[in-house]
């Protein structure tokens, strides 16, 4: 929770387009947040943007991205558009002086998030890239098992990511717009070896099985070799809905029952095995868009440049190991 003597002022927020994300997950704790004021949202729609408003409790709307930008009573903005446009608008942001918190994949390749990231430096202002569930206690719990040896040394991390999406209209399957399955949710496969192990793998290798209506990667598996540990991920859009992680060590495993998608009003659930006993580790029930949000309050209310730069350099890793998922399956 964020401390009362940390509050100096209160963020208030502007939100670029009306993502059904936002409805069904964003909104909710961010208009709960300790320290936060949802203050004006925007579509290229204006009475979209004015029913949006009223509808969920913004002080203004607006009917296009930049005038939601230009208003100076906005501290800080939440980026939900397509992927081919994020780069687009940070900087716009960043422009008008606003923090940022970007959806995932930040950009469209390394170039492009290293572009970002010195574009806000030289701003003056602070961008996070919206990986909710390393914020989730389940993860904290993991990392710190993994951190202190409980599970020996890692050896291997196993993630299955799917579900089935063959509408045309959604822009996950929309090449032009960034979609696709290793965008969309095999960077969460990059993410969870990023966030164990903390530096990038030695090299890639991947297969990828375009659709071949909407030309984007709807099967995609890729293997991170990390010297010591080799990390497999498979992702599809196109697929039964699923998602499992395994760690392994030499001393131990864990099994992660729901790793991204986690429900807020129930216990998170992980299995840790060893030589000795088998036991089941029960983390609260957590809203992680909250627990990010609340974070990300906290360290620019503080100031805090430290966690910032941290972020910063979680999400290059990220990209890069993207970029060498799409360069080694030759797209």
């Amino acid at each position: 929770m964020i401390a009362k003597e940390a509050i100096v002022k209160t963020l208030k927020w502007g939100v670029l387009g009306i993502s059904g994300h936002y409805k069904l997950r964003v909104h909710r704790p961010l208009k709960g947040l300790e320290g936060a004021e949802l203050y004006s949202i925007a579509s290229r729609d204006t009475k979209r943007a004015a029913e949006a408003a009223e509808a969920f409790g913004f002080i203004k709307s607006y009917g296009s991205y930049q005038a939601l930008i230009d208003d100076e009573g906005i501290d800080a903005v939440y980026l939900p558009l397509p992927n081919d446009l994020h780069l687009e608008w940070i900087k716009k942001a960043a422009d008008a002086g606003k923090h940022i918190v970007c959806e995932k994949p930040l950009c469209m390749s390394s170039a492009e998030v290293d572009e970002a990231f010195a574009y806000c430096a030289d701003k003056g202002v602070f961008l996070m890239e919206a990986f909710m569930f390393r914020f989730h206690p389940q993860w904290i719990k993991i990392k710190e098992m993994v951190d202190i040896g409980e599970l020996g040394e890692l050896k291997s991390i196993q993630c299955i990511f799917s579900y089935d999406n063959t509408d045309p209209r959604n822009i996950r399957n929309k090449a032009e717009n960034g979609g696709g399955a290793m965008r969309d949710i095999g960077c969460y496969g990059v993410a969870v070896s990023n966030l164990l192990l903390g530096r990038e793998p030695l090299s890639v290798q991947s297969l990828i099985d375009n659709d071949p209506i909407f030309k984007t990667d709807q099967l995609t598996s890729f293997m991170m070799d990390f010297g010591n540990c080799h990390s497999i991920v498979t992702v599809s859009t196109q697929l039964f809905d699923e998602q499992k992680i395994r760690i392994l060590g030499t001393g131990g495993s864990v099994e992660v029952k729901v790793p991204f998608n986690t429900a807020n009003d129930v216990p998170a659930e992980v299995t840790m095995r060893n030589g000795i006993d088998e036991r089941t580790i029960r983390t609260p029930a957590v809203d992680q868009y909250r627990c990010e949000f609340e974070k990300f309050t906290e360290a620019v209310l503080n100031n805090d440049a430290g966690f910032f730069s941290m972020m910063e350099a979680f999400s290059k890793r990220n990209q890069k190991v993207i970029d060498s998922v799409f360069e080694a399956g030759d797209m």
